[in-house]
């Protein structure tokens, strides 16, 4: 019999030596922060170099990862290991993307005035100016309240005891942050506080003058914004003029949301006016407290717009007199694509409004007005519209109390106007 030798490790196996340049790629790793810098790792070659990012610590400095680790593993186990939910596909397929956005998001989410020194947040700029394309900010943190002395209770008991004063209330400023994003398009922002619990305020939920002044200062400066969402922050007429006036004659602004806000007439006349000075593509004003008067001075800046493709103006109280003005807008207009009145008190007559305004519009796509008491008269007035139209594809009449027949023959119309639309598309595709 041969001798053996058995391994006292049962894992044991006999195994190549390691290459001295795998052995110096791993120690280069272990000490990444000194080797950052040197010569040498400018010369790694791609294989190498993604050898290395797939064992970097994620804990290393951004200061150093920011600029030297390119767009890759690296970034992805960044992303993962700390949040839940990583879907790239909404930030271009790009994790190094998805990883600034997000930490800065998280930045000014949990900024706390006149607490956190705004160095925290302007330190990263530098960094993250060339990836961050957009911003979602769901929540705006207000300094937080020091607890008055039990003597100047007693002096001044005819103040209020839980008021700020304005200096004090105003969230996080903007306008030391946005014109310093160079490649900024879209920023969305809700002034408030998630999850505040029994600490609840009105204030918690809406933006101080203070705010509005600085957001509009910012927005000023940041050339590059394409989208900008306002919602939820108890935006009323005041503040929206004063936003609006920044916004004039703004180089790439197409698309803007002040959705579940207060406007009501005199921030809608602001809002008129934009839309003849700017290049605004998509308006959504929806949930607002704009009446007919507000309604007429958009449709007035309407009937002379050449670059609005979508409005909604759903849930305001148009009524009558505000939706026959957007539709006799709508006979000058040639570029709106989607019009949404739901739940605006419009009635038969505006149905009828728009009615014939359809034999003679060819570019309106979609049309909602559900929601409102339209009746068998509105219902017919549109079929008949409706039958001399080659280009409407939508038209949403749940819930207004139109004639069966005439929901059918609707239709049975946007259904042909659809099958149309869809051979156009595949003519074109083929040539």
């Amino acid at each position: 019999m041969k001798r053996r030798i058995l391994a006292e490790d049962p894992s044991w196996t006999l195994a190549l030596v390691p290459r001295l340049s795998k052995l110096c790629l791993l120690s280069m790793v272990d000490n990444f922060e000194a080797v950052a810098n040197m010569p040498i790792f400018e010369r790694l070659n791609p294989s190498e170099k993604a050898f290395m990012e797939e064992r970097l610590s994620p804990a290393l400095p951004l200061r150093l990862t920011a600029t030297l680790v390119s767009d890759g593993l690296y970034w992805r186990r960044c992303c993962e290991q700390r949040w839940k939910l990583c879907d790239v596909s909404h930030y271009s397929h790009s994790w190094k993307r998805m990883f600034f956005e997000r930490h800065l998001e998280n930045l000014i989410e949990l900024f706390i005035p006149g607490l956190t020194e705004p160095k925290t947040v302007l330190d990263m700029v530098p960094l993250c100016r060339n990836y961050v394309k957009r911003l979602d900010v769901a929540q705006l943190l207000l300094p937080i309240k020091e607890p008055k002395q039990e003597e100047e209770e007693f002096e001044s008991d005819s103040e209020p005891e839980n008021e700020f004063s304005p200096s004090k209330m105003a969230h996080f400023d903007f306008s030391i942050l946005l014109d310093k994003l160079t490649s900024l398009e879209e920023l969305s922002l809700v002034y408030r506080v998630r999850q505040c619990g029994m600490n609840f305020e009105w204030k918690m939920f809406e933006m101080t003058d203070q705010d509005c002044e600085s957001l509009a200062k910012a927005l000023k400066s940041c050339q590059t914004l394409k989208v900008l969402r306002l919602r939820f922050s108890q935006v009323e007429d005041k503040k929206c003029r004063v936003l609006v006036k920044s916004l004039l004659d703004h180089p790439s602004l197409s698309q803007l949301d002040f959705s579940y806000n207060r406007v009501a007439d005199r921030g809608a006349r602001a809002v008129g006016k934009l839309l003849n000075r700017s290049k605004l593509q998509i308006l959504d004003m929806s949930d607002n407290k704009i009446s007919s008067h507000g309604a007429q001075a958009i449709a007035h800046a309407l009937s002379k717009n050449s670059t609005l493709l979508s409005l909604n103006l759903r849930l305001n109280p148009l009524m009558d007199e505000g939706g026959q003005a957007i539709g006799k807008a709508l006979m000058s207009n040639r570029t709106l694509r989607r019009l949404h009145l739901g739940g605006t008190g419009v009635t038969w007559r505006t149905a009828a409004s728009l009615a014939k305004v359809l034999p003679q519009n060819d570019t309106l796509r979609s049309l909602v007005l559900s929601c409102n008491i339209l009746g068998d008269v509105g219902g017919k007035a549109l079929e008949e519209g409706v039958s001399e139209n080659t280009s409407l594809t939508e038209l949403d009449l749940s819930l207004t109390e139109a004639d069966k027949r005439s929901l059918s023959f609707i239709g049975k119309m946007v259904r042909r106007n659809q099958g149309s639309e869809n051979k156009k598309r595949l003519e074109e595709g083929k040539e």
